[in-house]
């Protein structure tokens, strides 16, 4: 399956015809409201794509990849509550696949394609309604299954204008009646488990220089070796380790790495919890949303105490982790890990995407300095 399905983001004339309208209505009720262009009508559509793809691949019987669905389309993404709730979705759809699995039926291959079929903009308030193609290919269990299954699903997504001009989703609803599709999430029922709300958040961290002492104790005795995360951190800074899967392109890879150099200083993997963010693993075939999610990794951490927040990023010290909201609409974008620390209390960063190698933590201030920072103690 492509993970980046051809969107056929062809909006109909008639669709236009509204948009123009609802701009023309609201221009006296709203003039700070954006223009959606065609360029960012073409986004919703990849959003919508991204997120329907997103659903299909946890269906498949192999190796998944990073969510499509958390990359920017433009200047369209996903809001922090949609981001928590396709988190949702997808364990989910996980669990449909292994309710399949356990009744002998699995996909090995599958396509979606989604096309925009009108988009309404009225103020700050997108409403995109889209039809999703899926097709899916049976695995060979008991070697009388036909090639393929497929449907055709019809959705509406919500999109909100925000104050700097760019679009987020906020919810995705199926407008058909009938039997859910396969990669719709089951609806949660009174016995479900709560997430994320019992999720920990972690607090800001202040960035003023000098800091107070925060001293770690990196000798030995200590639970981790924290000598070998930095150690693994610099060794595949840019030479990536070819044991891993790679989500360059889907999604990012800096919190794969980050996992990665964890691991290799002793984090232990957990895997005992049903519940989505007890667990932080990696499998041969697939892995937690919390080890490659920048997110999901924050949550995890702060939850199960394997992190504790540092009140100013520069207490950070060897193998403790940075992550950063650039545009602080409180999803965070970003994971470093800390490889090396200066005399002076300065730390310096290594990660991925921009691959690089001993960033300080200064020069990263100086280029995002609106930006929001968390620091974990690892």
């Amino acid at each position: 399956m492509s993970r980046y399905s051809t969107v056929a983001a062809t909006v109909l004339s008639a669709a236009l015809l509204p948009l123009s309208a609802a701009h023309a209505a609201d221009a006296t009720a709203d003039d700070s409201a954006p223009a959606a262009t065609q360029t960012t009508i073409a986004s919703f559509g990849r959003i919508a794509d991204a997120v329907l793809t997103d659903r299909t691949a946890a269906l498949l019987d192999r190796p998944q990849l990073a969510r499509t669905a958390q990359k920017s389309q433009g200047d369209v993404r996903l809001s922090l509550a949609a981001s928590r709730a396709e988190s949702t979705s997808l364990a989910s759809v996980q669990d449909t696949r292994a309710r399949l699995a356990a009744l002998g039926e699995a996909y090995s291959d599958a396509d979606t394609k989604t096309t925009v079929d009108s988009t309404r903009v009225e103020g700050r308030k997108a409403t995109v309604r889209v039809t999703e193609a899926t097709t899916l290919t049976y695995e060979k269990i008991r070697g009388d299954e036909p090639p393929t299954t497929g449907f055709t699903a019809h959705h509406e997504l919500t999109f909100t204008a925000q104050t700097d001009g760019t679009w987020q989703l906020v919810s995705v609803r199926r407008t058909d009646k009938g039997p859910r599709p396969v990669n719709e999430p089951v609806p949660a029922t009174s016995t479900a488990p709560v997430r994320p709300s019992a999720i920990i958040d972690a607090p800001r961290a202040a960035t003023t220089y000098p800091a107070p002492a925060k001293p770690k104790n990196l000798g030995t005795g200590t639970t981790y070796n924290y000598a070998a995360m930095a150690t693994y951190a610099e060794k595949y800074w840019k030479n990536y380790n070819t044991a891993y899967r790679r989500f360059n392109s889907a999604g990012g890879d800096c919190t794969n790495y980050i996992s990665q150099s964890l691991y290799a200083g002793g984090w232990k993997h957990a895997t005992a919890s049903t519940e989505d963010y007890d667990t932080w693993w990696y499998g041969t075939s697939s892995q937690s949303d919390t080890w490659v999610g920048v997110n999901e990794w924050s949550w995890f951490t702060q939850t199960a105490k394997r992190t504790t927040a540092l009140a100013n990023a520069y207490q950070m010290d060897i193998g403790d982790v940075l992550q950063v909201d650039f545009d602080k609409d409180g999803a965070k974008d970003h994971t470093m890990i800390t490889s090396y620390r200066s005399t002076s209390g300065v730390p310096y960063l290594t990660y991925h995407d921009t691959d690089t190698y001993r960033r300080s933590l200064s020069s990263l201030l100086s280029s995002y300095p609106n930006s929001a920072y968390y620091a974990y103690r690892t």
